[in-house]
């Protein structure tokens, strides 16, 4: 029998067998959580997964809202189509699954309440470049910074960097309800996730696309100017317009797993474009002769902005941790 993860709440899971939503309980035998050791969960949020019926008989005939005996063991997780996979810590050497099987990500970001993150933001386009994942860019609050004239400039850069090497971008507000429509009819008959930083309104975009969902919100911090996290476990949800939203907490930091250095610049899609022509390869476009990527940056071509990340990111080490 074969279902999708829907819910992880520590050692539980909630399953269901999409497109039905009848969600039941099970948990993980103990030689796949070895097997998978190097995750602190080995299994995430949108994982096909087979499991069994076990001990039925000792359910004392308690019964899953289906009516099926309420005991399940997952055996095995199926070959996964993408992920989000992150450092689970700035210094652990495990890694965090956040979810699977998606068919776009919505990155949300804003450019006050909280201040945008480049960083955080290039570091999750590059995980999601490496596994596969579609992404499109959220601005939200758009509503805010039409208050803010001094904004203005910053939110026109951004969207030419990132619309420039092909992230579609849409700008919303779920409070005034700009762009809602489009997002709402982007998200049906998909499985999406929606993640980014603490305080970026993931929460309220989800409720604005199905309010039924009510999902807990808060105000940003005053003390620090950081959200507040709202959303404590991954969670899928079917909204009414047909479809399934994955909503996350916000995340602190995002550090990159299982890159070498050498192939990083690939998945920048602008220095993917230009790497054929340096002189030499493997080129790390730090310091060789001859590297058309330092050139298309000296040009124009390349965001600064975005060349300043990448040389960041072959400069981690373990105790980096992106958005600190």
């Amino acid at each position: 029998m074969k279902a999708t993860v829907v819910k992880h709440t520590g050692s539980h899971y909630l399953l269901s067998r999409l497109p039905e939503w009848e969600p039941f309980m099970a948990v993980v035998r103990g030689k796949l959580r070895l097997d998978k050791s190097d995750n602190t969960n080995p299994i995430a949020v949108g994982d096909i997964v087979e499991y069994e019926e076990v001990n039925a008989s000792a359910t004392s005939g308690a019964k899953s809202g289906g009516g099926e005996p309420s005991l399940y063991v997952i055996k095995e997780v199926m070959p996964r189509r993408n992920c989000i996979v992150r450092k689970s810590t700035n210094l652990s050497k495990q890694n965090h699954l956040i979810a699977a099987n998606i068919d776009m990500v919505y990155l949300v970001v804003t450019f006050a309440l909280p201040e945008i993150k480049p960083q955080f933001i290039d570091r999750f386009l590059v995980t999601c470049e490496a596994y596969n994942v579609p992404v499109t860019i959220l601005i939200n609050k758009c509503d805010l910074y039409e208050q803010i004239p001094e904004l203005q400039p910053f939110v026109e850069d951004f969207k030419s960097i990132y619309s420039k090497i092909g992230y579609p971008i849409l700008e919303v507000s779920a409070k005034s309800g700009m762009g809602m429509e489009i997002l709402k009819e982007q998200c049906k008959e998909r499985v999406v996730l929606f993640s980014g930083q603490s305080g970026v309104g993931k929460s309220s975009i989800v409720n604005a696309i199905d309010p039924r969902l009510n999902l807990k919100t808060a105000s940003i911090s005053k003390a620090h100017l950081q959200g507040k996290h709202t959303t404590t476990f991954y969670e899928m949800h079917p909204i009414s317009s047909g479809g399934f939203i994955i909503d996350t907490p916000g995340i602190r930091g995002f550090g990159l797993v299982n890159f070498e250095k050498e192939e990083l610049s690939n998945y920048f899609p602008e220095m993917l474009e230009v790497e054929d022509d340096c002189k030499f390869a493997p080129c790390t476009h730090t310091h060789e002769p001859g590297c058309a990527v330092r050139r298309a940056v000296e040009e124009g071509r390349i965001a600064e902005q975005r060349y300043n990340s990448y040389f960041a990111m072959l400069e981690e080490d373990s105790k980096y941790r992106a958005a600190q």
